[in-house]
């Protein structure tokens, strides 16, 4: 390597310095931070916000840039698609004053907080001004951008590269039908199999271990990570070797838990899996979030909810809680495979959640199309979800406060939880036709499974587009069929 690209790389390097150590602050904002201490944090964060962006749109970064692209060499089709994306990231990046990413920075620290009590006190007015602010944020990005037809295309190929408000609309105006039926025809079965999990308490201690032993089995490395404790589970990247889980517990169901570590592990897995000798470079990075949700729901659904894991694991899970013991392993999987229409989303099963989605997309689409006003957010959420669940949320904590994903900014990110569903299932059906991965699967042996991930998918990081990335590893195109054919398989019996 020349001795130019090495410069960029340096860059790259400093950069990626500093928004690991903001994510180290807002690590522990979610998990250990003292409330007092929120408006200073919210101010070093947007310092370093701005320290970042000042060095990935200066001069020096794009000489150095521009280098590295005329002295790679053209057979060396990887390493010019890696910078291929970092020239594409430069230009947004440039496109967008350093105050508004400091500011954006900022306002969202506070939103986190103010959306805390906010839903803790199920009081919507205390979160909208917040979210106002953050709206006009993301507005005045999109147009900084530039977009297909619609603001909210800037916004969603954000999280998704190569996503369009049309492309996601024709997705789910055709999917809906079907996912419509298929929930309600799972749901209905439910009423007559669902057996309720025995009454607690499932001690916190004992949830801990079982978390741990499962998380390490399936291939979660502690030595390059841990699992705390939050209100809204999530996963984020710290460092190459550094990769944090959190989840949140409820002594009346360990499986709360237990499906919440499997599905951020399945994230942190990926993170892990990604070449961590490039930090900063988009050969190092995950390429979308869509990509990323398919990695947690592949472990949380497809592994942690077949017959064969809990063969393996329910022994376990019944020494660790004796309630269990009157509670046969077919009766648990009826619970684990029930079907309700539920209010929260993180609590939804697999044959419901995408109408969850669809509902945070329609809203999200609308605000951007400046066709719903902020303050008629809960009444229109509560009117769509009754045309979705057929049931009217009790207040807005369990309705339009729920989700942390607006006081972040981050609009346009809930459709990425569907297109990571569609992906997961696409991945699992591919996998499954070597012999190896499947008799691995059907004895919960996952190193196989997990080998084949971070050949097809992980080792690549950005280097092509999340549709480019599921043709290469299924020998497909992106499609919704196998996940449609999972969800009547496992929830209709068809």
């Amino acid at each position: 390597m020349s001795e130019q690209n090495v410069s960029f790389q340096e860059l790259v390097r400093e950069c990626a310095l500093i928004g690991t150590s903001a994510a180290v602050l807002g690590w522990d904002q979610e998990t250990y931070m003292p409330e007092d201490a929120s408006g200073f944090r919210a101010e070093q964060l947007s310092w370093l916000s701005a320290q970042a962006h000042q060095r990935a749109t200066s001069p020096q970064w794009a000489d150095a840039l521009e280098a590295a692209v005329q002295s790679c060499d053209e057979k060396d089709l990887a390493e010019r698609a890696n910078l291929f994306e970092m020239k594409r990231r430069y230009e947004l990046a440039t496109k967008l004053p350093v105050e508004l990413v400091a500011r954006e920075a900022k306002v969202s620290s506070h939103a986190k907080r103010a959306w805390m009590e906010a839903r803790k006190e199920n009081d919507f007015a205390k979160f909208l001004p917040h979210l106002a602010e953050l709206v006009e944020i993301a507005r005045e990005k999109a147009e900084r951008w530039g977009y297909t037809d619609e603001p909210y295309d800037a916004l969603l190929s954000c999280h998704e590269r190569g996503a369009t408000t049309a492309m996601l609309s024709g997705l789910f105006d055709t999917l809906r039908p079907q996912l419509s039926g298929i929930a309600r025809a799972a749901v209905e079965r439910s009423r007559d199999r669902a057996r309720p999990l025995p009454a607690g308490p499932y001690p916190l201690a004992q949830q801990m271990i079982l978390n741990e032993k499962i998380a390490r089995d399936i291939g979660y490395s502690f030595a390059a990570g841990r699992i705390d404790t939050t209100t809204h589970p999530f996963c984020t990247t710290l460092g190459p070797c550094d990769v944090r889980l959190t989840t949140r517990y409820d002594e009346s169901d360990f499986c709360s838990s237990l499906f919440g570590v499997l599905h951020e592990a399945g994230h942190g897995m990926y993170e892990q899996g990604l070449p961590g000798d490039r930090p900063g470079m988009a050969a190092g990075d995950a390429v979308s979030l869509g990509i990323h949700e398919s990695q947690s729901r592949l472990w949380e659904n497809h592994v942690g909810r077949s017959r064969a894991f809990w063969e393996k694991w329910y022994p376990q899970a019944v020494s660790l809680f004796p309630q269990l013991q009157t509670f046969s392993l077919d009766d648990f999987m009826s619970h684990v495979h029930q079907a309700n229409f539920s209010l929260i989303r993180v609590e939804s099963d697999e044959a419901t959640y995408d109408l969850h989605i669809m509902l945070r997309f329609l809203l999200e689409k609308k605000i951007f199309r400046s066709e719903l006003a902020l303050a008629d957010l809960p009444a229109a959420w509560n009117e769509l979800f009754v045309e979705l669940f057929g049931m009217t949320p009790p207040d807005d904590a369990h309705g339009c406060l729920q989700d942390i994903h607006w006081s972040m900014g981050a609009f346009g990110y809930f459709p990425t939880y569907t297109l990571g569903n569609l992906h997961a299932s696409q991945l699992i059906h591919a996998a499954r036709q070597d012999s190896t991965i499947r008799d691995g699967m059907d004895s919960a042996q996952y190193g196989p499974l997990l080998a084949w991930l971070r050949e097809n998918i992980h080792r690549h990081g950005a280097l092509w587009d999340p549709a480019e990335l599921i043709r290469r590893a299924t020998g497909s195109e992106p499609e919704a069929q196998y996940h449609l054919a999972h969800l009547s398989s496992r929830y209709v019996g068809v």
